[in-house]
């Protein structure tokens, strides 16, 4: 695989750190928990983990408010712990991102604290300060993304300050050149400790619109909807000049081997292509989040891939996402039968994926009855849906009372399917959709095929999704049906057959295929296939 670098061809892992494992008994995970599960990882078959936040925090967003950038909260360690963690992964061959949060600090981060001090404060530049609008109030119509005004009025100096999301959580100026030379400093200091990329937070959001203009009125929004959908973010995110703030970051990412730079932004595929940047100068990943909102069928999915596909910039690497902590689970979304066939589409798509912990065993979505809740979202504004803690629960390693989780009460309940959705029993399972991630997970690094491989769709009719994936000479085929009836692929002219190399039940691998393809009802298969031409 000369050429390609190991965030290309390799898998990321997502670790929610409070929910993947606790050491101690406090009920919530921590470093010392990650540390003792890598031996799971390592055996599962992904290449990099991925850390949520750990930093110093009041928790008011659960760690995305953070009150020191250079250290570790003590609920999830030390810094003693951490470079041990590090170095325990990169010697099973694990590499270790971690979550940077660069377009918002906590209000007690010691930045704020001076900037509210006073108006002639060395730090007030460093967040967004402005007076009361003309009439009063807050000086423009932006609206938070938790509920309310994005504005919090400072009463001991006499102006408002700017909050994306929580007023526990104020918005740094990134158009300050001070606040973009700390902030490098802190990628360097967890550069500097082995560290091998960040995952960077809301990205879209870092800079804000220079002239204060109003945000537009939403015309989709309807009743029912989160209350920041009322308007357009046409002034509050996805400004031009983010794109120089996030090259900024990546030539310090250059200034070391092999980093990788992924960036979080919800956004339509032409917005998203401008954050791998000008030559390929910003990030290396913007987050692909598009099949987690698509409808659940063949066609819907065939147009994003298609549509990703195209939209790429030239030499730009492609990446695909399933889940992650702020959605609902994928087995919740499409079910248990389609879960597996979503696991194989995630895993031999051409680009990276990233898994998000739990969705290997097939956890779900967790109901939180209303005393349970601890997300700030739902709080702010319940009965809307909007809440994250379902997706959020404690990783379920067996059946025991904790779930192997914690020997305490874990923070967030577990699923009342403990007793069979658990690594320990499904770890013993062949049949397993644990046993299936690994399968593929072994599958796609031994075929460069599936990891850097090309991609090429297949006709298939409406209810299949096939493509061919190819290197080296190698020609790969996946097909895959949507649907819970039995469905009929007719390979392509030039195509002889094959062989199956794996199918979602675990039970057809070695299958000799003809011109035709007979897939079950919720099946897919990889095969190998060879074609006229040779």
């Amino acid at each position: 695989m000369h050429g390609s670098r190991w965030w290309q061809r390799g898998v990321i892992y997502q670790i929610y750190p409070r929910s993947f494992m606790d050491s101690n008994g406090d009920g919530v995970g921590d470093l010392r928990g990650i540390r003792s599960r890598l031996e799971y990882l390592s055996w599962l078959g992904v290449d990099a983990i991925w850390i949520s936040p750990i930093y110093p925090s009041p928790m008011a967003d659960f760690g995305y408010d953070v009150s020191d950038y250079c250290g570790i909260d003590p609920r999830f360690g030390t810094l003693d712990e951490f470079d041990a963690l590090v170095r325990d992964a990169h010697g099973m061959g694990l590499r270790v991102i971690l979550d940077y949060v660069p377009n918002h600090t906590s209000d007690r981060h010691p930045w704020f604290l001076e900037s509210r001090a006073s108006r002639e404060s060395d730090k007030r530049g460093w967040y967004i300060w402005r007076d009361p609008a003309p009439g009063g109030g807050p000086p423009t119509n932006w609206l938070s993304e938790f509920g309310g005004s994005a504005w919090e009025w400072d009463a001991a100096t006499g102006q408002y300050y700017y909050h994306a999301y929580l007023k526990e959580q104020p918005d740094l100026n990134w158009r300050s050149p001070a606040v973009r030379d700390a902030m490098h400093e802190v990628l360097r200091f967890w550069l500097d400790r082995g560290v091998d990329g960040f995952r960077v937070d809301t990205i879209h959001h870092l800079i804000k619109d220079g002239e204060l203009r109003d945000n537009p009125p939403n015309p989709s929004y309807r009743p029912g909807m989160p209350p920041h959908r009322r308007l357009l973010r046409l002034y509050t995110t996805d400004r031009p000049e983010v794109h120089e703030a996030v090259a900024g970051m990546r030539r310090v990412l250059d200034g070391y081997d092999d980093r990788v730079l992924i960036g979080e932004a919800y956004l339509p595929f032409d917005r998203l292509m401008a954050y791998y940047g000008q030559d390929l100068s910003g990030m290396h990943l913007p987050f692909n989040f598009h099949l987690i909102g698509a409808p659940w069928n063949a066609q819907a999915i065939a147009e994003i891939v298609r549509e990703y596909e195209a939209a790429l910039p030239p030499g730009a690497w492609p990446n695909w996402v399933l889940g992650n902590h702020d959605k609902p689970r994928i087995m919740s979304r499409v079910g248990a039968a389609q879960a597996r066939v979503a696991a194989m589409l995630l895993l031999t798509l051409r680009g990276t994926p990233t898994l998000y912990y739990g969705d290997e065993i097939g956890m779900s979505d967790v109901p939180i009855a209303p005393e349970q809740v601890q997300d700030t979202f739902e709080k702010n504004v319940p009965g809307l849906g909007v809440g994250r803690d379902p997706e959020r629960t404690p990783m379920q390693w067996d059946g025991g009372a904790g779930g192997g989780f914690t020997t305490g009460a874990p923070w967030l309940p577990l699923g009342s399917d403990l007793a069979r959705t658990n690594v320990e029993v499904q770890r013993a399972d062949p049949g397993s959709i644990l046993s299936l991630y690994r399968a593929l997970l072994a599958l796609r690094r031994a075929e460069p095929a599936l990891s850097i491989g090309r991609h090429a769709p297949l006709a298939a009719g409406p209810d299949l999704l096939a493509y061919a994936r190819e290197h080296a000479g190698r020609r790969l085929l996946v097909a895959l049906n949507l649907t819970s009836r039995p469905r009929r692929l007719e390979l392509p002219g030039g195509v002889l057959g094959g062989r199956v190399l794996l199918a979602t039940g675990l039970d057809r691998t070695g299958e000799l295929l003809g011109a035709v393809v007979d897939l079950r009802a919720d099946e897919g298969v990889i095969a190998e296939v060879a074609s006229a031409q040779g």
